[in-house]
């Protein structure tokens, strides 16, 4: 049978970093309840904001919360009023001083829960679920992702039988840790039920970097180990080939010639005898 994992979970402490960062020790089910409304109260308050991920970071006495999201302009609103109004709620919540920070997200559609957001949200418009899929990917992968994947579960179209439907473009290596894959989850909620909406999206391999660079762009293309090999076979080969012709050359320069031969007198043509004079 198989085994699911979820793709950030996998790396964390790889090349994933922890989205909460705090530690205790008496009171863990305390703060992390108090996590969870912070995350609750962020997804119902910013829910048309494309939030992508909150990170929760906690000191001695004050409580950090920084939100990614591909529209800053509606989480800031007009003079700031909105953070204003989040961070206060954010302090009902919790007995700290609260420091709230806002991140652009560079390419959204690099991004795979705002990815899964787009999508449920056509759903939910009645938008036939294959257009949306197909249309996503393409997308996605004209902004330079190595390779991204759609999948949709529910009673799609509003048919009496739930069912699950997926497409794909590109390669998803799931079980490789240096693979920057981002995943999202959302639910889409229709007349007739429930439908959810997952996406991977495969951005590049990360390596060498810290976990907690969170990648918004796809890194540049490595040289496979393949062409590596080639390349240095077909180095070699000429190399050798080189030497070769060079020691020919050599070889040739230092070769002794040949003494000239003595030449001999040609024989006469005219018939008369060379033996002397006539007698």
């Amino acid at each position: 049978m198989g085994h699911k994992v979820h793709p950030y979970g996998f790396r964390i402490g790889i090349i994933k970093p922890w989205l909460a960062k705090w530690y205790a020790d008496r009171d863990y089910a305390t703060l992390l309840q108090e996590d969870m409304r912070i995350r609750e109260l962020i997804g119902r308050q910013l829910a048309n904001a494309s939030v992508s991920q909150v990170e929760i970071e906690r000191g001695i006495n004050h409580v950090t919360v920084t939100v990614h999201t591909a529209k800053p302009g509606i989480v800031i609103g007009k003079g700031g009023a909105n953070v204003e109004l989040l961070r206060t709620n954010i302090g009902k919540l919790t007995n700290k001083k609260v420091k709230l920070e806002i991140k652009e997200i560079l390419q959204p559609e690099l991004d795979g829960m705002l990815l899964a957001q787009n999508v449920a949200g056509q759903l939910e418009r009645r938008i036939a679920f294959r257009k949306a899929i197909k249309q996503s990917i393409q997308r996605t992968i004209k902004a330079g992702a190595k390779g991204v994947k759609i999948q949709v579960s529910g009673r799609l179209g509003g048919s009496e039988m739930s069912r699950t439907e997926w497409d794909k473009e590109g390669r998803i290596p799931l079980g490789t840790l240096r693979a920057d894959i981002s995943y999202g989850l959302v639910h889409a909620h229709t007349t007739y039920g429930r439908i959810g909406v997952k996406a991977w999206v495969y951005r590049g391999e990360q390596l060498g970097d810290r976990p907690g660079s969170a990648r918004t762009e796809p890194r540049a293309p490595r040289r496979t180990a393949a062409a590596s090999a080639t390349g240095t076979r077909t180095r070699a080969a000429g190399s050798r080939a080189t030497t070769s012709r060079a020691r020919a050359a050599s070889a040739v320069a230092e070769e002794p010639r040949p003494e000239a031969e003595q030449e001999t007198p040609a024989a006469p043509t005219n018939g008369a005898e060379t033996t002397g004079g006539e007698s």
